[in-house]
């Protein structure tokens, strides 16, 4: 590689994915749009009947729907073909079972995760924040009681 090239590549901001389900944790997630217009970001969300101004749509999911394991194997090879063609080197996510799939993808190809723990559970954990704590590079709760659930946890006070 020569020195232009490595050069190049110091140089490059870095390039945020912001995914996050519908309603409140969409709602939440945009309160983060001022990273997107001072790096290079894009936002996924889910299709439903609202408007919502993200690059990409995912498929709707909810662990109990009986199509949600079809559904989200839609959704994985969508991330898969979404991955390709971004190349982010960071996922932020407010949640749920939309985020999955870019969570395993930023585990698989060591991305740096962030997982921001929706501001609507003040007083129990989420089964998304549970199952993606693991492998959170940085996890932030909106409430200082939401502390308690999670080992990882910092609080970074309310989005709202």
């Amino acid at each position: 590689m020569s020195k232009e090239q490595i050069k190049k590549i110091q140089n490059r901001k870095p390039r945020l994915c912001f995914v996050s389900s519908s309603g409140g944790h969409w709602e939440q997630l945009q309160k983060l749009q001022p990273l997107i217009d001072k790096y290079d970001g894009f936002m996924v969300t889910e299709k439903t009947q609202f408007e919502a101004d993200a690059k990409y749509f995912m498929r709707q999911t909810d662990l109990k729907d009986k199509m949600m394991p079809v559904k989200m194997l839609f959704n994985s090879i969508y991330v898969l073909y979404i991955w390709i063609k971004e190349r982010p080197d960071f996922i932020i996510t407010t949640g749920t079972m939309v985020a999955y799939p870019f969570y395993l993808m930023a585990v698989l190809f060591r991305k740096k995760f962030v997982f921001i723990e929706t501001f609507g559970r003040a007083n129990m954990p989420t089964v998304a924040g549970k199952k993606m704590e693991k492998h959170a590079d940085l996890f932030i709760v909106q409430w200082e009681t939401q502390k308690k659930f999670y080992e990882k946890a910092i609080y970074g006070g309310c989005l709202y």
